[in-house]
Formats: C-alpha cells, sequence, structure tokens
C-alpha cells in the first residue's frame, strides 16, 4: 500500500511534540545467533538526484535539507525510539545509468555526534550535476548498497529524490518490484518547485511528478511520499520525512491510489518523450514492455500533446 502526505503544520506539531517520540525504555541490543555485524534499528539508503534538470538552488536546499534533518530534535528523538537506538545511513547522488556517486559510505548514527560527523560529510562534498534521469539505476545501487551487510537492520529503506520521470535505463517498475521481492521499501520526495519549466527544451517536464512517483516508483510496506511544492519548505519536509522513516511510522493515507489501481501516469511516460524529442521511430523498445510496432492510438496521442501525464490508466 502506497501513501502520501503534505507538509502541514499539524503533522509538524506531531513532530515536533515532546511526546511524539518517547524516549524508550533501556533494552538490550540483540543480534541474530552467529551474526557479528552491528546491530541497528533501520538501514536507509539516501538517493538524491542531481541530473542538470534540478536547478542550482534545488540541489543546494536537498544537500542542506538532508545535513540539517540528520542533526534535528526530531530525527534524534526518533532514532532514540528504537528498540536499539541506532540507525545506519549511507547517502549518494545519482543521475544517469552510469553516474552514482558515494557522497557518505555506511556510516552508524548513535547520537548526536555520530549525526553531526554526518551532516558535515554531506554539507562538505562539492555540488555535482549529471547527465539523463535514471531512477531504475539508482534503484539497483542503492539495492546492492544492502549486500555490503556492514549492519545488521530489521527494517531497509531506500529514500530516494526525483524532479522527472525514469528516461535512461531499465523500466522503473522492473527496478523497483525487485527491490520489493527483497524486501526493501522505497518512500520518495519528488520535487515540484518548478511545476511550469522555464526553459522550453525541458521536454521532460511533466505536471504530476508526485502521481508518477507514487505509482511508478514507492512500495513496500508503509511507503509514501512527500512532495516538495516550493523551496521555503525543501528542509521541513527533508525532517519529516526522514523522522518519519526512522520512526517507522506511516502518515495518514490521502488520494494515492491502491496497488490494483492503474497508474496515474504512464510508468514509462520518461521513455516516450525521450524517443518523441529525438524523433525516433515510433516502436517500443524492451524498455516499453510492448511489442515492436503496435503502439496504441491512445498512447501516441498524448504523445502529439506532449504527453503531460495526467490521465488515469493512460
Amino acid at each position: 500500500m502506497n501513501w502520501r502526505i503534505s507538509i502541514g503544520s499539524i503533522l509538524i506539531a506531531i513532530l515536533t511534540s515532546t511526546q511524539a517520540f518517547p524516549e524508550p525504555a533501556s533494552q538490550p541490543q540483540t543480534a541474530t545467533q552467529g551474526d557479528s555485524r552491528p546491530s541497528v534499528d533501520l538501514e536507509l539508503v539516501i538517493a538524491v538526484d542531481v541530473s542538470y534538470s534540478v536547478e542550482p538552488d534545488d540541489l543546494a536546499a536537498q544537500r542542506e535539507g538532508y545535513a540539517k534533518a540528520i542533526v534535528s530534535k526530531e530525527f534524534l528523538r526518533a532514532m532514540r525510539a528504537g528498540p536499539i537506538g541506532k540507525i545506519a545511513l549511507t547517502y549518494f547522488e545519482w543521475s544517469s545509468t552510469s553516474d552514482q556517486k558515494i557522497i557518505v559510505p555506511w556510516r552508524q548514527i548513535d547520537g548526536p555526534g555520530a549525526a553531526e560527523a554526518v551532516a558535515t560529510e554531506i554539507s562538505n562534498a562539492p555540488i555535482r550535476r549529471g547527465s539523463r534521469t535514471s531512477i531504475s539505476s539508482a534503484i539497483k545501487f542503492a539495492a546492492s548498497l544492502f549486500e555490503q551487510k556492514p549492519y545488521s537492520g530489521s527494517r531497509r529503506i531506500i529514500d530516494i529524490s526525483g524532479d522527472g520521470p525514469n528516461s535512461n535505463g531499465d523500466p522503473v517498475t522492473s527496478a523497483r518490484d525487485t527491490a520489493l521481492q527483497q524486501g526493501i521499501v522505497i518512500t520518495g520526495l519528488p520535487v515540484m518547485t518548478n511545476a511550469t519549466p522555464a526553459d522550453a527544451t525541458d521536454f521532460q517536464h511533466i505536471d504530476h511528478i508526485d502521481w508518477y512517483y507514487e505509482d511508478c516508483v514507492i512500495g513496500g510496506p508503509g511507503s509514501f511520499v512527500v512532495p516538495i511544492t516550493n523551496r521555503e519548505n525543501f528542509k521541513e519536509a527533508i525532517r519529516t520525512k526522514l523522522a518519519l522513516e526512522v520512526a517507522g511510522r506511516t502518515p495518514e493515507r490521502s488520494t494515492a491510489p491502491s496497488g490494483d489501481e492503474k497508474p496515474r501516469v504512464l510508468c514509462t511516460i520518461g521513455e516516450k518523450l525521450w524517443q518523441q524529442w529525438w524523433n525516433t521511430p515510433a516502436t517500443y523498445s524492451p524498455a516499453m514492455s510492448k511489442p515492436a510496432n503496435s503502439p496504441s492510438s491512445k498512447e501516441d496521442a498524448l504523445l502529439d500533446k506532449k504527453i503531460k501525464g495526467i490521465c488515469r490508466g493512460c
């Protein structure tokens, strides 16, 4: 079941309340028999989109938002409330199929000191950008990081941000489903600060990237998205999202479709827009999950209108 929240005064009040994440009673730290790895409550992979479609101001806001969120009282309170009171975290940036760069390797956070050290690592890394957008490759890369097995956690989450649809690499739903089969939960931070693209050459802009993330990217028990609708709420949204993930909380349900409903946005919208822009033949590649030379007239009509991706079941 997928869930969605919007940042609002009620949710923030809950998170900042001293009762939101009560201090747990002291509990023994247990590990699986024969497992010598340090035990944590959560293994968290943060995957941040740095493709050229993300505005420089948004790149800086993302970086600062994650750094500040990790040292926030909400994050630390949520962490301490776990049975073990520790989490493991790694942070990487991504764009194309071959562009994933680890900014912070696996680190254990068990208190303010460790949180400050991780926040400093994030803040001190040079801002970078990359071409293309391969959410599927970011998910696959994130899933591979869990295989390094430096820590033993009862939950595994990929926290992925982005401002556009998958247009490079494998289909996003294929990567998502593979990760879910491995017991990984995927949550999303769709960036919607450019609801109307300033640059007419931004041919991959779609009106509802939040719907796309809800229907095509996230998944697993308790998965949800926190849309970023303006730069002013970047830090607040990231802080809220991380605190909820660490606490293992699921926001109130909104209008996101259930798993048996058709996506409201084509999950291959990014690949289609890329094909249209480069005037490639109207055939379907394997990534489209359609036979060659058999496009539907409905999808072609959407292409002719530059496909804004706002039609359920198209």
